[in-house]
This record gives C-alpha cells, sequence and structure tokens, in this order.
C-alpha cells in the first residue's frame, strides 16, 4: 500500500488517523510537496486527475482518492474499530458533521484555491489568510452550535466512540491553527480536540510529527 502524502495536507491527516487507528501501516508514504506544485506532474494526475491529497494505492493497483472515501473504504474493509456508529440517525449525524468540516469548509482553504486568490483576484497574503480564518471561524461556529447543544455528544463528537466526525475535528483544528483562528471561544470543540489529542493515533498523525514539517507551527 502506498500513501501519497505532504505534512500539511489535512485531508490527508484525516486518513493518516484512520490509517492509525485500524492498525494499517502503508509499505510506502511518497511526499507530494502541494506548495511545490509536485501535485501537477504528469505522473501524479495519472493517479488523481484532480492533482489533489491524498491517494492511497493497494498493492494490486486500485486507486482509492478522497478522503471520507478512503476513510469509509478503510472501515468497511477493516471494521474495528469502527468509525461509523451502527445506529441510520447517529450516523447520519457523524457523516454531517464530518461533511460539514471536509465538503463545505476545508475545500475553501486548500493551496489551490489560495493560489488562485492570489494570482487572479491579486489578494495579499494578508488578505487570503483574512479568507482561510473566516472560513475557519464560520464552521467553528456551526460545530460548536451543533455539538454544544446536542444530547447525542458525549467525550466525542457522537457519545463516547470515536468517529469519522472527531478524525474530522481535528484537521478542523490543525488548519485553525494555521489561520490563526483561536478554538479557545468553542469550549465543547477544544474539550473534545484536547481529548483526541491524548491518543496516539490522533498524536501521531499530526501534521508537526511528519517529515518535512517544520520545528514549529
Amino acid at each position: 500500500m502506498k500513501l501519497f502524502s505532504y505534512w500539511r495536507s489535512l485531508a490527508t491527516y484525516r486518513v493518516r488517523i484512520a490509517l492509525n487507528l485500524k492498525g494499517i501501516a502503508p509499505d510506502e508514504v511518497i511526499d507530494v510537496n502541494l506548495h511545490q506544485g509536485a501535485q501537477r506532474a504528469e505522473a501524479f494526475r495519472q493517479i488523481n486527475p484532480m492533482m489533489a491529497l491524498p491517494a492511497l494505492i493497494e498493492d494490486d493497483g486500485n486507486v482509492l482518492f478522497e478522503s471520507l472515501a478512503i476513510i469509509e473504504y478503510l472501515d468497511e474493509t477493516h471494521p474495528n474499530p469502527p468509525l461509523l456508529p451502527k445506529d441510520p440517525r447517529a450516523r447520519a449525524r457523524v457523516r454531517g458533521l464530518a461533511q460539514l468540516i471536509a465538503c463545505d469548509t476545508h475545500p475553501l482553504i486548500v493551496p489551490r484555491v489560495r493560489e488562485y486568490l492570489a494570482d487572479e483576484f491579486h489578494a495579499d497574503e494578508a488578505a487570503v489568510m483574512k479568507w482561510g480564518h473566516h472560513w475557519h471561524q464560520a464552521a467553528m461556529i456551526a460545530l460548536e452550535t451543533h455539538l454544544a447543544g446536542s444530547p447525542q455528544t458525549g467525550r466525542y463528537c457522537q457519545g463516547d466512540t470515536i468517529t469519522l466526525a472527531d478524525i474530522c475535528l481535528a484537521g478542523q483544528a490543525a488548519g485553525a491553527a494555521y489561520f490563526k483562528c483561536d478554538i479557545a471561544p468553542f469550549p465543547t470543540i477544544k474539550r473534545i480536540v484536547d481529548t483526541l489529542m491524548t491518543n496516539d493515533a490522533f498524536a501521531r498523525a499530526h501534521p508537526l510529527k511528519q517529515p518535512g514539517a517544520p520545528a514549529s507551527p
């Protein structure tokens, strides 16, 4: 199994967490430097025409792409520990929280969007950072409202078991740190994230623990 990764890719962070939780170690981790444009190289475009991370190639050559699809595939093929509840309503809530992050928020702040803002609309670094901060803040407000206002929230996003929603929340928190969006005003989010980061599967997968990451944020 080969994982195409980059230390600052939040989507790949999600997949690393899932792999760790499932006890799966890729045979090879291939660095795709997003900031040097390596994702646009023809070799990688053949793997993922969207030129986005992550991508996972199985031993038989099967290519998996998009973090949520990869994680659900891993959950189906390696069912322990489960990352989605059995109850349909709980499962829908977990998927909703995960998609709020991975589908509604994260796509707005990825490198290709930031580059487009700079190249086509001449947004300077401060403006791009303001853009990222705005969308992270909007997501945090929504997430805190969902989590704090639901009796389904427990130690984690859904009860006392780690789910797909928690994996995505950890990535949201890492991205928020980059865009200077303080999570302290969101006590439920902060409590859950602090708890998650005591788990080795989350701690080892953190962007700053990956090859190529800076010594400090």
